[in-house]
């Protein structure tokens, strides 16, 4: 944090809790227009739960983030609309490719994650589909950890 350029905090910032303001509040009126209940479900991270170091921008972000769904949830919920937040761990994408595959992220993935394997966005999906279906409707203002457990062991 001490050495954190000023402009990649703005730029972090920006795109992860600005821009999740942005589409929430956009799909919200949509929903306040229609006179419709329905469903929200920010990407978050464990990240902003872990708040490591040399991750001040990021963590700050995500936790903006959760704060941020707690607050629509409650704005939102008697117009019968759900505001939650998704906080994936170590997700096997292309935003992790810096780590390349074999021995270094096998440590990794073995040292953080009890369920001794990364997940795949399907795994993140299939907790959204959730979220958003009938058998999620009594959940809102929650930060859902999709982490195989990560979180257990900080």
């Amino acid at each position: 944090m001490v050495d954190l350029d000023l402009e990649v905090w703005r730029h972090v910032i920006d795109v992860n809790l600005h821009g999740t303001l942005y589409a929430s509040r956009t799909f919200a009126r949509r929903y306040l227009r229609a006179g419709t209940p329905g469903c929200i479900v920010n990407i978050s991270s464990v990240g902003g739960k872990i708040a490591g170091p040399s991750t001040a921008a990021h963590a700050a972000s995500k936790a903006g983030v959760h704060a941020l769904t707690a607050a629509m949830a409650k704005e939102l919920g008697p117009a019968g609309i759900r505001v939650n937040a998704l906080c994936p761990g170590i997700i096997d994408t292309s935003r992790l490719d810096d780590i390349e595959r074999g021995e270094r992220w096998d440590r990794l993935v073995g040292s953080q994650i009890p369920l001794r394997r990364a997940g795949q966005g399907l795994d993140v999906a299939a907790v959204t589909v959730f979220l958003c279906s009938d058998q999620g409707a009594w959940v809102t203002g929650q930060q859902w950890n999709v982490d195989g457990g990560q979180l257990t062991i900080h």
